[in-house]
């Protein structure tokens, strides 16, 4: 059930796999007893594209987007991210030697080619 506080995250707004979901869930029961929720944040900008983040929610206000399961996952994502984020999956990699979330598609969704012309990038 969502929060009052939240507006719901449109299902095909943003793609979290299992394994993410998983991962997240598992973060959230071994966290402090007050996170309740993981806050996907976007920084930076320019010839990179954005970088992609997530932290423990330290607030979560009625502008957010929150995606949540009965599982113990729950994501929120601000209003300034949620268009960064658009068409984007959420996905929780773990080859043995390094474990990390990984965001799929992310440029190509808001309509990026994935080059830079200003870096001498584009083809």
């Amino acid at each position: 059930m969502m929060n009052d506080f939240s507006m719901e995250l449109d299902p095909d707004a943003l793609q979290v796999t299992a394994s993410a979901r998983e991962k997240i869930a598992r973060l959230l029961t071994e966290a402090d007893s007050g996170q309740s929720a993981v806050r996907v944040f976007v920084t930076g900008g320019g010839c990179g594209g954005m970088n992609y983040g997530m932290t423990f929610a330290e607030s979560i206000s009625d502008k957010d987007r929150q995606l949540k399961d009965d599982s113990g996952f729950a994501l929120v994502i601000d209003p300034v991210a949620f268009p960064y984020l658009y068409g984007a999956e959420i996905d929780f990699q773990d080859d043995g030697v390094g474990a990390t979330f990984v965001f799929n598609n992310v440029f190509q969704s808001v309509g990026g080619s994935g080059a830079c012309g200003g870096c001498g990038g584009a083809g």
